[in-house]
């Protein structure tokens, strides 16, 4: 087990525990995404100066001006995308736009059968790989892409969440969702909430949801 792993012990158990009873009491009810999110160890995705902050419920600087996003909002959209027609039934083919330290990609991985994260960035991404490694996620593939174009090549998904905030969803992505699918992504600029996407035979079906606060969604590879 590396270092990273093993290094907080008993410490991050007990706070991931405390993590857990406080998203069940923001109103977290899916046992599943609760159940994961006890698994996976947030504190290997960020800074190790930053690890025993690693389970409260904040964002968290991953450089290059991204963040991790905070434990109840990872929560908040897994648990909306399960409630998704296709992913509802489990297995499901996910899409994960803005893998940032690779994090909610873990998270994600845990809980459906496949799983396509893509980062703009690729100092993160090789970062998120790492983590992933040790984790031992095999059904999770990373992509060094720009994420407003989605994943052509491995369309259509049963699920896509976006970890960056647009002004509209990219049509691209719209495109990549399997009918039966489900998108959830936050819109807007200064005041931005989380958008759910339904797409069904007879097209797309929106609801707005929660207030949320992320980085913007932005376009092109570095």
């Amino acid at each position: 087990m590396s270092s990273r792993l093993s290094g907080i012990g008993m410490t991050s158990e007990r706070t991931r525990t405390r993590m857990v009873e406080r998203l069940r009491q923001q109103g977290i009810g899916d046992e599943a995404v609760l159940s994961v999110m006890q698994s996976v160890p947030r504190h290997i995705f960020v800074d190790e100066a930053l690890a025993s902050r690693a389970y409260e419920d904040s964002a968290l600087p991953i450089g290059h001006g991204q963040t991790i996003s905070q434990p109840y909002v990872v929560a908040r959209m897994a648990e909306l995308l399960r409630q998704g027609a296709n992913l509802s039934r489990g297995g499901g083919r996910v899409l994960e736009v803005g893998t940032g330290c690779g994090y909610q990609a873990a998270v994600l991985a845990r809980m459906f059968s496949e799983v396509y994260s893509v980062e703009r960035i690729g100092e993160l991404q090789s970062r998120a790989r790492k983590a992933a490694r040790e984790l031992r996620l095999l059904n999770l593939r990373f992509k060094h892409a720009d994420g407003m174009q989605g994943l052509a090549e491995a369309a259509p998904f049963d699920g896509i969440t976006v970890a960056a905030a647009g002004m509209r969803v990219p049509p691209a992505l719209l495109e990549q969702l399997a009918v039966g699918g489900r998108l959830v992504m936050p819109v807007g600029s200064n005041d931005q909430v989380l958008r759910v996407i339904d797409r069904t035979a007879d097209g797309f079906h929106e609801q707005t949801l929660d207030a949320v606060r992320f980085v913007p969604l932005l376009a092109g590879i570095e």
